[in-house]
């Protein structure tokens, strides 16, 4: 039986660096597709040609209720790209990245090539390393400060990228937004559609599938994971769930919002590849990530998101930080079924 983990066992030494361009980028593939995305859906597919790869939006994974523009969907896509560009830097390419390049075909995202030579740095080597130790949980996270050169590093990432970061360490700060991620639990849950999406998503690692979310996840052996998707969608949740994402919103260390001046697919690529490289960065300290995206996916209370939280842009991305237990890797299928094929 396959290893539910073998994706992410990557040997360096595998790299083609003889190899040709397409070579080279089939190979780094293997470090985009760990990127998250929304119930782990994986909503990408590839194509390389010649010296260029392609990435398109699948959007037959797309989450019609909670994601009815494909927002979440382009934002996964966008951070499958940020783990592309480090792991380019890595193996000594630039990487140059050209967003949306053909106006008639929405579903191409971005045109990616090689580029020029590059000298990886001591911070390009840590976030690469990052990639394949990269985790997001659930669980409670250990009350300790982020150390204050992450906090410098995660700003300039967002500078980098073009878009806001708001972290909010302060009790104060930390308990309006976590109102709003209760909030926003307690109206999806009210919602049998939505219940239904998510529990469509809810299967064993062991699942031929290779995607979604394992029951271990919401605190269940992973072998009862289609009981857990049944459970969630029969039964309304919201206020159970809402008060403990409330609590554990309120005891984290930070909570981060990313933000970006318009709300288009090109926003999304940007605020979705930055949110990757902190998640590197933050893993690179040891540390790691929980998504609370509720008030950004309820159209009601995402303004409201922004105002709490002193957001001047447009809330794209809501998430905690702090250090958290060592956890499985989630599933995710392997290149060559994310990979089109030439005519």
């Amino acid at each position: 039986m396959r290893d539910p983990s073998a994706e992410w066992h990557i040997d360096i030494g595998d790299y083609p660096s003889a190899g040709s361009d397409a070579e080279k980028l089939s190979f780094l593939l293997r470090y985009a597709i760990l990127a998250p995305s929304g119930h782990n859906t994986q909503p990408w597919m590839f194509q390389i040609q010649g010296d260029q790869v392609e990435l398109y939006a699948d959007r037959t994974r797309g989450l019609p209720v909670v994601d009815p523009y494909d927002r979440a969907l382009t934002l996964s896509c966008g951070a499958a790209i940020g783990s592309l560009r480090i792991a380019m830097r890595r193996f000594g390419h630039e990487g140059i990245f050209e967003l949306l390049p053909a106006a008639g075909d929405p579903d191409l995202l971005a045109r990616i090539r090689l580029g020029n030579s590059w000298t990886p740095s001591a911070v390009d080597h840590s976030l690469f390393e990052a990639i394949t130790r990269r985790r997001t949980t659930r669980r409670p996270f250990e009350n300790e400060p982020l150390p204050e050169q992450l906090i410098d590093q995660l700003r300039a990432i967002a500078a980098e990228d073009a878009v806001e970061l708001v972290l909010l360490t302060e009790a104060s700060a930390k308990s309006a937004v976590a109102a709003l991620v209760a909030e926003g639990d307690r109206i999806q849950f009210a919602d049998p559609r939505f219940r239904r999406e998510l529990g469509s998503w809810v299967h064993s690692r062991r699942a031929a599938s290779r995607d979604g979310m394992s029951g271990a996840g919401f605190g269940m052996p992973d072998v009862l994971s289609s009981i857990g998707g049944l459970v969630i969608r029969t039964f309304d949740m919201g206020k159970g769930i809402g008060a403990k994402d409330q609590e554990i919103s309120l005891h984290s260390p930070a909570l981060a919002i990313v933000a970006t001046a318009g709300d288009e697919p090109r926003d999304w690529l940007s605020a979705g590849a930055a949110h990757m490289v902190m998640l590197l960065a933050a893993g690179a300290c040891g540390l790691t990530a929980a998504y609370l995206n509720q008030p950004v996916e309820v159209d009601e209370l995402r303004p409201r998101l922004a105002a709490a939280a002193g957001v001047q842009g447009v809330p794209q991305l809501l998430f905690r930080l702090g250090r958290g237990p060592q956890i499985q890797p989630a599933v995710r299928r392997p290149v060559a079924e994310v990979l089109r094929k030439l005519g």
